[in-house]
């Protein structure tokens, strides 16, 4: 089938392509939700604007992240296509040595404001939802090891697991994966530190927003117990992991048979056509062949009790499940096993089961972290600590890009619920799966007076969903 041989390159004359042919729907984007125009007013790094401003670095980051590029020499590409200025409507872009500069130039509160130009632009595009969006959010923390192989960079150290690098605070919300706040730190830094502090940004944030109610969420390591009080006054909903201490654990023993409750949890998945047979676990075989040591669950119980931490004057609600383990080796049951899990929370209404499923779907923002290193956002490129958490929060823009092209795609009219379906795909999807779905799609880029004509030169099955996207920027947002 594969019978091509004589094959032969020219170069077009007339047909101007590019690759990523709906980079220039992203620009607009940014245009229409007034992204480029907050930043140039909250960012002052540049005295003199000639030729850039400061949206223009920012943005050119973020634009090579955005088409696939994986590090600053990327920008190089971008900066020698004709093509891809034309898109724009640029006559140049900052070439990587400009743009590593840059982002040396940043301190903590140039970081601080390009958050907050990041965070006001997003207030826009919230605006744009229904009625039903601002009914909840959750507002998730955690942190991620950025190891580096570099040897000179400022401000790296040693992880407890012996990686060197940089340890990153995220601050995010769970329903749309949007990262609010980004801080780096030093690699040996624990995880909480400082999430308190961010969690009262994102707070102020999404009530500024016209979230009802707002959620606290996070594992053991932000169960910060000194504001748990003052959270809980100001009317805060919060679910943390607790560490199972031995006081936690000595009541958990201590509770009678009776309170404990099955915990069934839902499937994974739900079976579209029929049941199939389950192919043989070929790991399951080779841990008994061998003898292996292994841990099983036989069962999960759940229960509650009140509980006051030492620094809290209030008394709350811990939910604690009781893992039943076995203890085998190769086919034998060497003993059995009891593990606790805590859990506490402000919530007095919710069923105990639903307060744990709820508590475990917090491993859902490692997929984000994930989609964070698609886009190389911890890639740390450059040598300080500050010029590579400036990097961090320009690359990011990606991904928020990208999460915003999903909210203001519209869901109106007779289609509206195959609309509203297909923007939480989009939502939902991975930053490859996006990237080759509604960037990498070719297009021939016709620059005229007035104008920029994009030619779409390929189809695939979400062609429709990026020109209704584009039809809604066409205009300004709702104010």
């Amino acid at each position: 089938m594969l019978s091509g041989r004589n094959i032969q390159y020219e170069l077009s004359e007339k047909t101007r392509g590019l690759d990523t042919g709906e980079i220039g729907v992203m620009h607009r984007l940014a245009q229409q939700t007034g992204l480029v125009e907050e930043i140039d007013r909250r960012l002052s790094v540049l005295k003199v604007h000639l030729p850039y401003h400061e949206s223009d670095h920012v943005l050119n980051i973020a634009y090579n992240a955005l088409c696939g590029g994986t590090c600053l020499e990327d920008i190089e590409w971008r900066r020698t296509n004709e093509v891809f200025l034309n898109a724009l409507g640029a006559e140049r872009i900052p070439d990587p040595t400009t743009a590593g500069d840059f982002c040396r130039r940043l301190a903590v509160p140039d970081i601080e404001d390009l958050m907050t130009a990041t965070n006001e632009t997003r207030l826009r595009v919230w605006a744009q939802q229904p009625a039903e969006f601002f009914e909840t959010v959750t507002i998730e923390a955690d942190g991620l090891m950025a190891p580096t192989t570099g040897e000179c960079k400022e401000g790296m150290d040693v992880s407890y697991k012996g990686t060197w690098g940089y340890h990153v605070l995220v601050v995010s919300l769970a329903e749309t994966a949007e990262p609010l706040y980004l801080v780096n730190r030093s690699g040996n830094r624990p995880s909480h530190e400082g999430a308190a502090e961010r969690f009262d940004q994102a707070l102020v944030l999404c009530r500024r927003g016209g979230f009802r109610t707002i959620t606290f969420r996070g594992d053991t390591d932000f169960s910060q117990t000194q504001h748990l009080d003052r959270w809980d006054e100001d009317g805060v909903r919060f679910l943390f992991g607790i560490d199972a201490r031995p006081n936690l654990v000595g009541a958990a023993d201590s509770l009678p048979k009776r309170v404990w409750e099955r915990l069934q949890r839902p499937p994974k998945y739900e079976i579209a056509t029929e049941v199939r047979r389950r192919p043989d676990n070929v790991k399951d075989i080779k841990v008994i062949e061998r003898e292996f040591e292994d841990i099983r669950l036989r069962s999960e119980d759940v229960a509650e009790f009140a509980y006051s931490p030492v620094a809290c004057s209030k008394t709350y609600r811990i939910v604690v499940v009781r893992k039943n383990l076995s203890i085998e080796k190769g086919a034998q049951c060497l003993f059995d096993d009891i593990r606790y899990f805590f859990y506490i929370t402000n919530d007095q209404k919710t069923p105990a089961p639903q307060i744990v499923l709820e508590a475990n779907a917090r491993c859902n923002q490692e997929n984000l972290i994930a989609q964070l290193r698609s886009v190389h956002a911890t890639r740390m490129p450059v040598d300080t600590l500050l010029s590579n958490w400036a990097y961090m929060v320009m690359a990011s823009l990606a991904w928020t890009l990208k999460a915003w092209f999903a909210l203001l795609l519209p869901e109106r009219g007779r289609w509206r619920e195959k609309y509203r379906q297909e923007k939480l795909e989009v939502l939902r999807m991975e930053f490859r799966t996006f990237l080759n779905a509604f960037m990498r799609v070719p297009a021939q880029v016709v620059r005229t007076g007035r104008r920029i004509v994009f030619r779409l030169l390929s189809w695939n099955r979400w062609q429709h969903v990026f020109l209704r996207g584009a039809e809604q920027l066409a205009g300004p947002l709702r104010s």
